[in-house]
């Protein structure tokens, strides 16, 4: 089967690739041939030198893979023939990240990229191209699953899942982050727990980890020392986790420690760079090494996903206390597991239990059928099929449908060009506390980015 990875100079492609040649050992493997597409043909060369250097390791210790890799010099043509597409791609670049952080910072509000004001800018400028390559999948791949990975990727889910209903499945690594290490907590095998989560995208809680016959999750909240062994729980501390009873995903330290994150993320930026910036700085070394010296290409990819994995949260795990990220979370097995995962599951018509994001339809209550939520869902031939979940509590219902809201106005915001919806986004989102703030970042954004005047064209 073909894969069309659009996104494909992305930095985290190499991931992806990694499991396909571990994959391609297999007699049945998924994919045998890769697409790649990309708008940025310098990304696109650097990340070709580093799947060069993969493929030629794994030849060398198990032969010629039975994977094949090219490029594609258009959208058309990297989704003819396909019957996966994995779209990651990144609407404005790093730069665009550096200047959602930039605006919420200036107007004195968190900035984080998929989280508050810097989401929903993000959310603005990128739904528009989600839904023009969502149309180009139904004409040239109509027959092709999408597993998306385009941040905010609940959202963008949602928006393309308008033109290819249930043929589009959004992932994401947190929840089998927070599963893996909870299980590991407990000293339970994680492939072998199973885990009531429910919520949205980077919005949801580990209310269950079955293993034995019985929810061993009350366990780990009575057990002080294995609750703050990891690292949620080093985040939010053992008290707080055992009032809520859940163990809330990482990014919801950006909800419930909001002045702290903001402080936080403001220091950095002052004293520094933001985590955009850090990343542009790191990226920009790769990629322009990576040209000079594409021997070294692998080399210098690795040591680059090292200093991204260990910078990653790191405005929260100071405001926490200075909690240190665990060594076996630096090594990957989350993104390109799970999207690995989907695509067996789906190629294979082999049942699996996964948590990605699909449309309700039903499966939690509070929320409409389309509404796209992420939850343990029954994924095989026929799609992501979600599974009935037990209604979240009072306090995160209300959290979930607050920020629903506030994606369905970024929706008809791009959909109607209505600044008036934008600004109601903005202004009614719970990390942003005032409408003059959320007209101070609306200006702001449209300022940064010359191309929202596309999607909110003036009166």
């Amino acid at each position: 089967m073909r894969l069309a990875i659009l996104g494909g100079g992305g930095f985290r492609v190499p991931l992806v690739h990694r499991a396909l040649l571990a994959e391609s050992r297999r007699g049945d493997a998924v994919i045998s041939e890769v697409v790649l597409f990309d708008t940025d043909d310098d990304r696109l060369r650097g990340v070709g030198a580093v799947l060069d250097r993969q493929r030629d390791a794994h030849t060398a210790e198990h032969g010629e893979p039975r994977l094949t890799v090219r490029t594609a010099g258009s959208l058309p043509e990297a989704l003819e023939g396909a019957g996966m597409v994995f779209s990651a791609i990144r609407v404005g670049a790093m730069p665009g990240r550096v200047a959602d952080e930039r605006v919420a910072l200036s107007a004195g509000v968190i900035g984080q990229e998929t989280v508050g004001a810097g989401g929903i800018s993000y959310g603005l400028r990128t739904l528009p191209v989600a839904r023009r390559v969502a149309r180009a999948i139904a004409e040239h791949a109509p027959e092709a699953w999408v597993v998306n990975f385009t941040n905010p990727a609940g959202l963008v889910t949602e928006e393309m899942s308008a033109v290819l209903g249930d043929r589009v499945i959004g992932i994401c690594d947190s929840p089998v982050g927070l599963t893996r290490r909870a299980a590991r907590a407990l000293e339970l095998d994680p492939a072998a727990v199973r885990a009531d989560y429910a919520g949205l995208n980077h919005l949801g809680w580990l209310r269950g980890l079955w293993s034995g016959g019985r929810d061993r999750l009350p366990d780990l909240l009575a057990d002080t020392a294995a609750l703050e062994s990891f690292e949620e729980g080093s985040l939010f501390g053992a008290d707080w986790l055992r009032s809520l009873g859940a163990l809330p995903n990482e990014y919801l330290h950006y909800y419930y420690m909001a002045r702290e994150a903001a402080a936080a993320g403001a220091d950095s930026a002052r004293q520094g760079l933001t985590r955009g910036e850090e990343l542009v700085e790191q990226q920009h070394g790769f990629y322009r090494e990576a040209a000079a010296r594409p021997g070294e290409a692998f080399e210098l990819w690795d040591r680059a996903r090292l200093a991204r994995e260990r910078g990653y949260m790191a405005d929260n795990r100071r405001a926490a206390g200075g909690v240190e990220r665990a060594e076996q979370d630096l090594d990957g097995g989350g993104y390109e597991e799970v999207a690995l995962a989907v695509m067996r599951a789906l190629a294979r018509d082999e049942p699996a239990r996964l948590i990605v994001d699909v449309r309700n339809r039903g499966a939690l209550a509070g929320l409409d059928r389309d509404a796209v939520v992420e939850l343990p869902c029954l994924v095989d031939g026929g799609g992501a099929q979600p599974l009935a979940a037990a209604p979240l509590s009072g306090h995160q219902l209300a959290l979930v449908l607050a920020v629903k809201s506030v994606e369905r106005d970024i929706m008809e915001a791009v959909r109607t060009g209505s600044r008036a919806a934008a600004l109601r986004a903005f202004a009614t989102h719970p990390l942003v506390d005032s409408v003059t703030t959320a007209r101070t970042l609306l200006d702001g954004y449209l300022e940064a980015f010359g191309g929202l005047g596309d999607v909110l064209p003036n009166p």
